[in-house]
């Protein structure tokens, strides 16, 4: 089968960043693709096996882009709850508090009425929204003792604390909703689309499976020349640093002095270490949309479950991952490095080096090693060192 997505223009590229190309025409509609799957060009205007394939990687894409939309909509749904039951307990406990005051002015007040001291009754306090209220209604601002006004001040400031922690977890509340609606949303709009991708499939002899099948090979075997050419280049570019920094410090080159200096940091290699290895031991298990493992990952999950492994907390969608660290350029991506994929920065791997990655690339597919070029090279958006 062939990548869930097509190489696309290279625009401009600015410190290892690609700037967006422009925007390609708009897909058409999923009922018109599903009904025209059948391969091979023929008198019946059916799409050629070319364009049933661009239609299914299309799809596998806008099925990624709604993938990170659904994780970012699930993290943040996440802390909305974890915070509305936090507001919900401050109120529970406010309230207890509230009750407990009220009803020890109370029994404050019926012992002054029944000793004969001028004091205001309960159903007057309990009618009462503000200190001044009580005071004025009750005529007894005057006979009351510091101690008493202040318990009064007291009940009201807490009582007014109260109703606007009040007001703020029904706010937070409200904002849960919305999250969990862009949740559901987000995930029928993946589920949708992965549907379609596999409806269009389905459609296929097994002669035009084949020739997929045939069409992929080709891109890997583009993509690993690729891979090794950018492997050489590294290669060079780190001997001309070492022999550079050997020249101007006049000692022997022992594996450092490379052009990027972030390059030879021992706790970033220590940490990139421990990454790469237990992204190596995720290698084979399945890609499950949304999922951050143990038993399956998706793409930004499974860089995240690494560089946690590293002891390095990263964020958990790629739009906040490749915002997470330091850019750098392709050639002078490190093993370890992050790099990202598309415009709108919806995939991301794992740099292992010689211009290979470990990621997961899309449903269907399972964790593995490839090379980085396996969608094309303008579709590198960027590399990012996290630590």
């Amino acid at each position: 089968m062939a990548s869930h997505r097509k190489s696309r223009p290279a625009g401009t590229r600015v410190a290892g960043i690609r700037t967006p190309a422009l925007a390609t025409a708009a897909l058409t509609s999923v009922a018109l693709l599903s009904q025209t799957a059948n391969a091979s060009p023929s008198a019946d205007d059916k799409p050629s096996l070319e364009e049933v394939e661009k239609k299914v990687d299309d799809l596998y894409r806008q099925a990624e882009s709604a993938t990170e939309k659904y994780n970012a909509a699930k993290e943040k749904t996440a802390k909305q709850r974890k915070r509305v039951d936090t507001l919900l307990d401050d109120v529970a406990q406010r309230t207890q508090k509230l009750n407990e005051a009220r009803e020890e002015l109370g029994r404050s007040a019926a012992a002054q009425y029944r000793t004969g001291a001028a004091a205001p009754d309960t159903a007057t306090f309990l009618l009462a929204d503000t200190p001044q209220d009580y005071f004025d209604q009750t005529q007894l601002m005057g006979r009351m003792t510091d101690r008493q006004k202040e318990s009064v001040d007291a009940y009201f400031t807490q009582q007014s604390a109260t109703m606007k922690k009040r007001q703020e977890a029904t706010r937070s509340l409200e904002t849960l909703t919305e999250s969990q609606n862009d949740l559901h949303t987000a995930k029928a709009t993946v589920q949708r689309k992965l549907s379609d991708a596999r409806e269009l499939l389905s459609k296929l002899t097994a002669e035009e499976k084949a020739r997929l099948a045939a069409i992929e090979k080709r891109k890997q075997e583009e993509a690993a020349r690729k891979a090794a050419e950018l492997a050489r280049q590294q290669a060079e570019a780190e001997r001309r640093g070492q022999e550079a920094a050997q020249q101007e410090s006049g000692e022997s080159a022992s594996g450092s002095g490379t052009s990027d200096p972030s390059a030879t940091d021992p706790s970033y290699a220590t940490k990139a270490e421990k990454a790469l290895a237990f992204a190596r031991a995720q290698i084979g298990k399945p890609y499950v949309w949304g999922a951050t493992g143990p038993d399956s990952y998706d793409c930004s999950g499974l860089t995240q479950a690494a560089w946690k492994a590293a002891g390095v907390d990263i964020p958990r969608v790629t739009y906040d991952q490749v915002n997470g660290g330091t850019t750098v350029s392709l050639s002078n991506a490190r093993p370890g490095d992050l790099i990202f994929f598309y415009d709108d920065v919806t995939h991301v791997g794992l740099y292992i080096g010689n211009g290979m990655m470990i990621h997961a690339p899309k449903p269907g597919t399972y964790v593995r090693e490839e090379s980085i070029y396996y969608d094309g090279e303008s579709s590198i958006h960027s590399v990012v060192r996290p630590a």
